[in-house]
């Protein structure tokens, strides 16, 4: 029996028919990745179905891989290929025996999905008839008179030492203890249904992430397109529909007869899909998000209630129907992370705890990077990756992430915050705590209050030098903290602080005694959820414990207007791979797609230089639009002739600011409807916004078109971009027509954002945005990188590792802005590259492989103008 998937030559579930070659290529290249255990790296621009064809691609070979298991049991369950011969009757009878088996299990499961859908659909018809009025819970804990204060304190021992309580009264750790077992862990309760009887089984399954919620929200909708055999995929949505709302998703009504009862079509098997979120975009308890700083801080704390006081929203210890119940119905039919939560209110029952109930017999699971990048995250989440396949979809932004995700700060008011918090609370417990309990506080208290003596001692004598940062490694700042600090060990009391939750502890007495300080001065703000400052040591600590020689700290003295200057302690990986290779190493197959994933090399050397090269495979798609559509121009000179270069310190030049306002009041004669221009930082996009208004360049611009400028603060986006697409729909009576807009490379509008068609006719670049070299992490980093190269090659033509990685972080840069441009087939506009640096070898070959032949390095500006001219020309002649 040939156990190896074929690739196949055509792709039956793919919505669209005949689909681009392209498409078709890459799917073929996905699915023998996924079959012979790659890694790869899919490079696909925006416009080529890269979403749908990945889903196409990898649930296809799911769907394959189930008809290989189900054959491989069946010939288990008949002894298998070398099992004892028999007659071809007996042979076939067990066969369709066994075949009819398992057909009935799985019918059986998929009317269980559709009694849920079923049961859904009953819940939001009831409660669009109702008014529901959530009840209040009271979450203060008042003091009761018949308990003395030691009584009362219990509550803030260790979970090792606290007192026993009444008979048959449930203690604090037991019942959180209790409540993970049922909520995490495939346990069942009840008998006599088939709760008891059912077998959890964990089965293979796609873990699909991306950066943000809102480009996971385009999953399902793609998944809703797809053809699987045999598969029914019923995305439905609760959002209520507005005039300008996008097209809705199929919805459960669809399922429904008049009366309400599911027809036959609602038991074609569906894709089990899961979406997961935090506690921010999941937690439905609205008096706890209202009263709270922290919401996954509060949540833990409302799990460690006793009954009465729990969230309302988890079903009681010992009573887990309700939870498996809602558990169906996030399976019955993909849901977005905003239907979970609907899907949850209307349940009465907490979907943040629903959906990861959910996730072992998922077969497609959508989660955001840091649940899946993180080791911790996945732990208490229960995802085991054996065997499985990972999608990281907007993969250019994984190396980044996986320094951040990396990082840990300390503050110097949260260290002296700590210590004097340990103090206290040792203070106040010291004859009622544990032998092995004061040991470990004890030692933290000396490592607390050695490292609050290091930072102070480094402060005085940084304070006065010009530098206010160093960097060293880990086994160094415990040398300069002395002897004491040296014979502790951090791993053990990184681990007690987790097992024995004392931090929460240390926070909350430490809140009482402020809550009851008859000085106004004293006593601060109380707020449930404030995360306990100890956490942050306790983050901290694990960073130092990390046994990677490539994690690195930084103290830096930062100062602000009218605040004495202050320490901050951060900690951070050099090297983004080690994480990611418990990642790599456990996974079946780990495919890397962007739209601009180049230049791949530097992915591939950061990532994957562990990993055995025929291990690694790549993929880049070429652009869907006819060449004719993309003219990609390197503007070197300016209309003066002389060379355009916008280096760091040209750009506050008058003159070299005068000379690019000409270059685009000619560019925007030219260029119709909608012209973006990136800056390389805000500074230099102000600079010249204060220089063009008082030279009176901005009036020009606005004669030509309506200007707009990308707003530093998150919440002007939308008006500014609706400004923008206003502007150019409806042009003002006298000008020319369109908008420009002003925005910034890799800040909030160089990538996620769609300027299709008349929203961006051209993109202008305005030189390179290298990283400041004044960082002390960056100059740690790229000094980290030569090293490395050092030892592994003493080839000295090969170019500088460090000179690489930093040109390579601007052309990441540089290509997601460039990205946003082309969006469909259909679409055309001109890239426009305003530096002289864009035309030498090293840039140009770490620009989009998608843009290939089409770059023209104009000889002078007049040459410029001139190919602009004709290509919209043509275009205007096609139209």
């Amino acid at each position: 029996m040939d156990l190896q998937l074929p690739t196949p030559s055509e792709f039956p579930a793919f919505p669209y028919n005949p689909p681009y070659e392209i498409q078709v290529e890459l799917m073929r290249h996905l699915y023998t990745s996924i079959e012979q255990r790659k890694v790869t790296i899919v490079e696909s621009p925006t416009g080529t179905g890269k979403t749908l064809s990945l889903l196409c691609a990898s649930l296809t070979w799911l769907e394959d891989q189930k008809s290989r298991a189900r054959k491989g049991k069946m010939r288990e369950m008949v002894g298998g290929d070398d099992g004892p011969a028999a007659k071809d009757w007996v042979f076939a009878q067990t066969l369709e025996r066994a075949r009819r088996e398992m057909e009935a299990d799985e019918e059986e499961y998929e009317e269980r999905l559709a009694q849920a859908r079923k049961r859904e659909e009953i819940m939001r018809r009831a409660a669009k008839a109702r008014v529901t009025k959530r009840p209040k819970l009271d979450h203060d804990t008042p003091k009761n008179p018949s308990m003395n204060d030691e009584q009362e304190d219990d509550r803030f021992l260790p979970e090792a030492d606290q007192a026993s309580t009444a008979e048959g009264e449930i203690h604090i750790s037991p019942a959180l203890r209790a409540l993970m077992e049922k909520v995490d862990k495939s346990s069942r309760s009840g008998s006599g249904s088939y709760l008891n009887m059912e077998e959890e089984v964990a089965c293979t399954k796609i873990y699909y992430a991306s950066r943000t919620h809102s480009q996971l929200s385009q999953v399902l909708p793609e998944m809703g397109k797809l053809k699987l055999r045999g598969s029914k995929v019923l995305v439905k949505s609760y959002h209520p529909p507005s005039e300008h709302a996008m097209p809705q998703k199929r919805r459960i009504d669809d399922e429904l007869d008049d009366e309400g009862s599911l027809t036959s079509t609602s038991f074609t098997p569906t894709t089990r899909t899961v979406s997961l979120g935090s506690r921010k975009q999941l937690c439905i308890n609205d008096e706890l998000r209202a009263k709270t700083r922290d919401l996954d801080e509060a949540c833990r704390e409302l799990l460690g209630e006793k009954e009465g006081k729990r969230c309302q929203y988890l079903p009681p210890i010992g009573e887990e129907e309700k939870m498996l119940d809602f558990r169906d119905q996030v399976l019955a039919s993909p849901k977005d992370i905003e239907d979970l939560a609907i899907a949850g209110r209307l349940a009465h029952t907490c979907p943040y705890f629903g959906s990861r109930r959910a996730i072992p017999q998922a077969e497609l699971v959508t989660l955001p990077y840091n649940l899946l990048l993180q080791k911790s995250a996945r732990t208490a989440l229960g995802i085991d990756l054996k065997d499985q396949i990972v999608l990281i979809d907007e993969a250019h932004n994984l190396i980044p992430t996986l320094l951040s995700l990396s990082t840990a700060r300390l503050p110097y008011t949260t260290l002296a915050l700590s210590l004097q918090q340990v103090s206290v609370y040792v203070s106040r417990f010291r004859t009622r705590l544990s032998a092995i309990n004061m040991l470990h506080l004890k030692r933290l208290v000396v490592f607390l209050d050695a490292l609050k003596k290091y930072v102070e001692e480094w402060k005085e004598a940084r304070a006065k030098e010009k530098d206010k940062s160093e960097v060293f490694t880990v086994a160094q700042l415990i040398e300069r903290m002395g002897k004491k600090v040296a014979g502790i060990n951090l791993l053990e009391i990184e681990s007690y602080l987790k097992r024995s939750k004392v931090a929460r502890k240390i926070a909350g007495y430490c809140d009482k005694q402020a809550e009851e300080d008859k000085n106004p001065t004293i006593k601060r703000q109380f707020k449930r959820g404030a995360i306990p400052p100890l956490h942050i040591v306790e983050d901290f600590l694990l960073s130092l414990t990390n046994t990677n020689d490539d994690g690195r700290l930084t103290f830096s003295l930062m100062s602000t207007p009218g605040h004495e200057a202050n320490v901050e302690i951060k900690y951070q990986l050099l090297n983004p791979s080690p994480n990611f290779m418990e990642v790599v190493e456990e996974a079946r197959c780990v495919v890397l797609a962007g739209g601009t994933m180049s230049p791949i090399s530097d992915v591939i050397h950061q990532l994957f230089a562990t990993l055995p090269s025929e291990r690694i495979t790549n993929f880049s798609c070429g652009h869907i639009i006819p060449e004719e559509n993309l003219q990609t121009l390197v503007v070197s000179r300016g209309p003066t002739g002389g060379e355009l270069e916008f280096k760091a310190d040209k750009q506050g030049d008058p003159k070299v600011i005068a000379q690019l306002g000409q270059i685009l009041l000619n560019f925007a004669n030219i260029i119709p409807a909608g012209m973006i221009v990136f800056f390389t930082s805000y500074k230099f996009l102000n600079t010249a916004k204060a220089e063009w208004t008082k030279a009176g360049t901005l009036n020009k611009f606005s004669l030509k078109k309506q200007v707009f400028f990308e707003p530093e603060e998150s919440t002007e986006v939308d008006k500014v971009l609706e400004g923008y697409a206003t502007a150019i729909r409806t042009p003002i009576a006298g000008k020319k027509g369109g908008a420009i807009l002003f925005a910034v490379i890799g800040a909030k509008l160089s990538e996620g954002l769609n300027f299709a068609d008349d929203l961006a006719r051209a993109v202008v670049i305005v030189g390179l945005p290298f990283a400041n070299l004044g960082s002390p992490e960056l100059r740690e980093r790229l000094k980290y990188v030569k090293r490395l190269q050092e030892k592994r090659t003493k080839d000295k033509g090969q170019k500088d590792a460090a000179a690489e990685l930093y040109e390579n972080m601007c052309m990441n840069a540089v290509n997601q802005s460039i990205g946003r441009a082309i969006r469909h087939k259909g679409d055309w506009a001109s890239l426009l590259l305003l530096d002289r640096r864009y035309g030498t070898p090293s840039i140009r070959n770490k620009l989009p492989k998608w843009i290939g032949s089409k770059l023209v390095i104009s000889e002078g500006f007049g040459q410029t103008v001139k190919e602009m001219g004709t290509f919209y020309r043509n275009k205007r002649s096609s139209l």
